[in-house]
């Protein structure tokens, strides 16, 4: 099966100081920028094994960051900039609608950076179901709590980006139900389009500005996509982090997507179990209080360490960065700056250990 990792990561300047990538962009084909000035995002290509995908992240990361360094630039492996002076929309027309759209609750999305992981399509819906499932798994990887020098969450990103940024667009920006097929989750695309075209309408945006920038395959922001052109399903719950975390999320997420192929998968009830024949998950309604106690508490709730652990995970082997920050205090604009360039040292030195052992 096929996988691949998109990640973002805050670019800084020698200060500390959020800047836009420049030159960074300009590596590869997988090399781009966000739909703000000072995010960047790396993807590899598909890969057919989790060696090949490791391998192959880890040498992508290696040209970057020797590049940033000639620019005096870092990468900052952080879910949110921690506390920061303005971010400012790339002049992107797409990015200027769903700001329309969304009013000042937009501004949320431009202070979140995250992991997509993608597997091929293969059993889609139970795919599908399985991703949805995993939703709690976020808090394996949770990387900041503090969004504009205040704590809000394990997952600050998370908790900003579903319950503020798409508080009045639920179905664009959070996570999904269950579905029986995949037409099922067809129609529901084509319903948050039209939802989207009827927002817009009531906003002064006429439909073909929509039309011209947005399908039902790319209009929705939720945790979990089905990508028609890629084709894959992908997984976007996590933050972004450290790349040895990612590469382990990827990992034990592979041998899940791995076991639909012959196990049976079914819902109801508590709580999730997985075996070698059967992966159970539980009803929607079970499932958010999970996901809430992963963006809110992370590995701290007991409740979440015991789910992954029935998934197959093993919570006690990830290190998320969340744990390491003092939450009884603010973040200044000053310390923020200092933190990046840390967490950016960080970040150098845990893909120098990963080309060490590759």
């Amino acid at each position: 099966m096929q996988k691949s990792i998109e990640v973002e990561y805050w670019v800084v300047d020698s200060d500390g100081a959020l800047t836009a990538p420049g030159e960074l962009v300009d590596i590869s084909e997988f090399t781009e920028t966000e739909f703000v000035d000072c995010l960047f995002e790396l993807k590899t290509p598909p890969c057919e094994t989790i060696a090949e995908l490791r391998r192959t992240f880890i040498e992508q990361l290696c040209e970057v960051l020797d590049r940033a360094a000639e620019l005096d630039k870092s990468l900052v492996p952080l879910g949110t900039p921690l506390n920061s002076d303005s971010i400012e929309l790339r002049a992107d027309e797409r990015g200027q609608i769903q700001r329309k759209l969304l009013g000042t609750n937009f501004d949320y999305a431009k202070h979140c950076a995250g992991t997509h992981l993608h597997f091929e399509k293969r059993n889609v819906t139970d795919q599908l179901n399985t991703l949805i499932a995993l939703d709690p798994a976020l808090a394996l990887c949770n990387s900041s709590p503090y969004f504009q020098g205040e704590y809000v969450a394990s997952s600050a990103r998370a908790y900003i980006y579903r319950k503020r940024c798409y508080a009045e667009l639920p179905n664009h920006g959070q996570l999904w139900t269950y579905v029986d097929t995949v037409a099922e989750w067809h129609r529901r695309l084509e319903d948050c389009l039209e939802e989207f075209i009827e927002r817009a309408a009531a906003t002064g945006i006429d439909e073909a500005q929509i039309t011209d920038h947005f399908t039902a395959d790319n209009a929705v922001w939720s945790p979990v996509r089905l990508r028609d052109e890629m084709p894959t399903v992908e997984w976007r719950s996590p933050d972004a982090t450290l790349p040895s975390q990612l590469l382990r999320l990827v990992a034990d997420v592979d041998s899940i997507m791995e076991d639909l192929h012959h196990a049976n998968v079914t819902i109801g009830g508590e709580t999730a179990k997985r075996d070698a024949d059967e992966i159970v998950l539980p009803t929607f309604d079970s499932l958010q209080e999970y996901v809430d106690a992963a963006m809110i508490d992370g590995l701290d709730s007991p409740a979440v360490v015991d789910y992954l652990d029935r998934l197959g995970f093993q919570p006690n082997r990830y290190e998320p960065l969340t744990a390491e920050f003092d939450t009884d205090s603010s973040i200044s604009l000053t310390k923020a700056r200092d933190l990046r360039l840390e967490y950016a040292t960080r970040l150098e030195r845990d893909v120098e250990q990963l080309r060490a052992n590759v």
